[in-house]
């Protein structure tokens, strides 16, 4: 698997991007933050967990770490408000024995001192000391997420993240590509930093911001 030219850019660019291309979310999801390893960049493995006692939802036939494709970033939806983790050491362990190169967690994970220890990045909404058990399962895996702002009050646009779509992952947070927009992400990424950096520039020198940012934005 070829490693996109999204590698090479900052999340904060690639959202800045999307709002450029139409994305209203900029493909950013909110509240996610960095707890284990470095940047991450790779095609979304996606994850549906439900609460446990859900009857009527599908059960996987097999362990959804186990069937993770080899260079994935594994992304994983949880119902609102969950409190247990979802993700503990063994799973980073046969994570990174399958190649995938990292998780995305809407919800919470667990044994930090074990991830810290076996590197896999791990960014998540927080984390818990208890497991799956019994308070939620997985249930699907390679289907569309819808991922929403955990606080129901905040009128944040939800975003989708397809199977196969690009996940970006840093310090300053994780953002989604949709497949089909990446190239379009790139070349234009590429155009915003250029012109970003004219202003930075200028404004090292003691220029406004509003003037650099007229002079080189146009507004």
């Amino acid at each position: 698997m070829s490693l996109s030219k999204l590698a090479g850019l900052t999340s904060c660019q690639i959202a800045d991007a999307l709002i450029k291309l139409g994305v209203s979310s900029g493909g950013y999801i909110p509240d996610i933050n960095r707890l284990v390893g470095k940047s991450v960049c790779g095609p979304a493995y996606t994850v549906q967990f439900v609460n446990a006692e859900n009857r009527d939802a599908p059960k996987l036939s097999e362990h959804f770490v186990d069937t993770a494709p080899s260079g994935s970033v594994i992304v994983i939806d949880t119902p609102p408000h969950t409190k247990n983790a979802v993700w503990g050491g063994l799973m980073t362990a046969g994570a990174l024995a399958r190649g995938a190169v990292g998780v995305i967690i809407s919800g919470r994970c667990r044994d930090l001192a074990e991830q810290r220890e076996l590197g896999l990045p791990v960014f998540a909404r927080g984390h818990s000391i208890v497991g799956q058990s019994p308070f939620t399962r997985p249930s699907a895996i390679n289907v569309p997420l819808t991922i929403r702002h955990p606080d129901e009050r905040v009128a944040f646009p939800p975003v989708q993240v397809a199977p196969g779509d690009w996940i970006v992952a840093d310090e300053d947070g994780v953002v989604c590509v949709p497949k089909d927009l990446e190239s379009k992400v790139v070349e234009l990424a590429a155009k915003l930093e250029e012109i970003d950096q004219r202003c930075m520039e200028d404004i090292k020198t003691g220029k406004g911001i509003q003037a650099s940012f007229l002079k080189h934005r146009g507004k």
